[in-house]
């Protein structure tokens, strides 16, 4: 097997790099350097992919929260699956990564959260990308006569509001709580009731 630097280098390789070196020093401590040095090139290199640190920091924010966004669009696109249940399922599914996320890897997560602090507009990108999927989702229940909603952008807002405490990482500590599941699922089926047609 040749060595790491033989592979390569594209901006993918430098982005899960990236993030072993983030989760190996954080996000304060965490170098260009460091991250070319684990490469075994140049940061010169990393800088032809990335112009700045800010710029591969953005790009690996980017690129966690798309997974989400990825992982959620196969229950948006579920096509025999009934409006109220991709509703519940999407809610479940949103809640359950970023359960998973905190739980799991809790260095990592603590990363993310310096930054995402940081990049705002990274953020409310991917905020827009839910709330659409979950307009697309109430918007196909509407059409179908399962779900009522006489403004179905503002609807969907409300679910990603109304549940925002099993989905925004500033509620981390409560995911922990023995009774957060019981919690969910009642905050989740009321949700999904008070849509129903």
């Amino acid at each position: 097997m040749p060595p790491a630097a033989a592979a390569p280098l594209t901006p993918e390789r430098i982005l899960e790099t990236t993030e072993e070196v983030l989760r190996r020093f954080g996000p304060t401590k965490a170098t260009v350097v460091d991250v070319a040095r684990a490469l075994g090139v140049s940061h010169g290199s990393v800088y032809r992919h990335f112009p700045s640190k800010a710029a591969l920091r953005e790009a690996v924010t980017d690129r966690w929260l798309a997974k989400n966004v990825v992982m959620l669009e196969e229950i948006v696109s579920a096509p025999a699956e009934p409006a109220p249940s991709k509703l519940e399922s999407w809610l479940e599914a949103l809640f359950e990564a970023k359960r998973h996320k905190a739980g799991n890897d809790p260095e990592l997560f603590a990363t993310y959260m310096v930054l995402l602090a940081e990049n705002s507009g990274v953020v409310d990108q991917h905020l827009s990308q839910l709330v659409e999927q979950l307009s697309r989702i109430i918007g196909e229940g509407v059409e179908a006569g399962s779900l009522s909603a006489t403004d179905v952008p503002a609807a969907a807002r409300a679910v990603f509001d109304a549940t925002g405490r099993f989905h925004d990482p500033q509620y981390a500590a409560d995911w922990l709580s023995p009774n957060i599941t019981a919690e969910f699922e009642a905050v989740s089926a009321l949700v999904v009731r008070g849509l129903r047609a």
